[in-house]
Formats: C-alpha cells, sequence, structure tokens
C-alpha cells in the first residue's frame, strides 16, 4: 500500500457538521451528494462539480486536496482515498465535517 496518495474531493457540510456555515440540513446534504455521485457515474467531470458544490475552500481548484500521507486526514476519508485505484471516485464518506466524494489522482 502507498504511503502517500493524492485526492481530489468534493465537501458538503450541513447544519452542525463540524465548521460548517451551511444552513443545509443533514438530510438535504446526503440527497445532494448522492445526486453528484450520480452525475459522476454518468460522466460529469469532478473537478467541475467540485468548482459549483463544494464547500471546501479546494472546490477553487477543482477539489485537489493535493498529495497527503496517513494521519493527515480524519479516518474515514482516510480510509477511503488510500482504499481506492488511481482515477476512481469513492461513493459518499460521511466524516464529522460533512458528506464527501472522493476522487483518487495519484
Amino acid at each position: 500500500m502507498a504511503d502517500t496518495v493524492s485526492a481530489s474531493h468534493i465537501l458538503l457540510m450541513y447544519a452542525g457538521s463540524m465548521r460548517s456555515t451551511a444552513t443545509r440540513s443533514k438530510e438535504d446534504a446526503l440527497a445532494q451528494i448522492e445526486g453528484l455521485k450520480a452525475d459522476i457515474d454518468g460522466g460529469t467531470d469532478f473537478a467541475d462539480l467540485a468548482k459549483e458544490h463544494s464547500d471546501c475552500p479546494s472546490g477553487a481548484d477543482g477539489g485537489s486536496l493535493g498529495t497527503f500521507g496517513k494521519g493527515q486526514m480524519v479516518k474515514e476519508f482516510e480510509d477511503s482515498a488510500f482504499s481506492m485505484e488511481v482515477g476512481e471516485t469513492s461513493d459518499v464518506v460521511e466524516t464529522d465535517f460533512g458528506y464527501h466524494l472522493i476522487q483518487r489522482t495519484g
């Protein structure tokens, strides 16, 4: 297993998630991120969706988080990112920050 990975993500926060200023409900955030996953599965560009929808500042850069090692991300995020093949997009991953879609880029 690699010591580092590169990944991009789309984050949808909800009212009450960590560091959130979002007003959407948890249910609305889940429904929206599931819709984005369906769009990606249908061929829509991940980076374009990140720019338009992500609540993370990385969204402006297509969701790119660059390269990171073990212990740098929360466990659920790390487990998903390190378990995927390059080019693969995760299912919805929930962390204390909200809902993520993760795409391994390297």
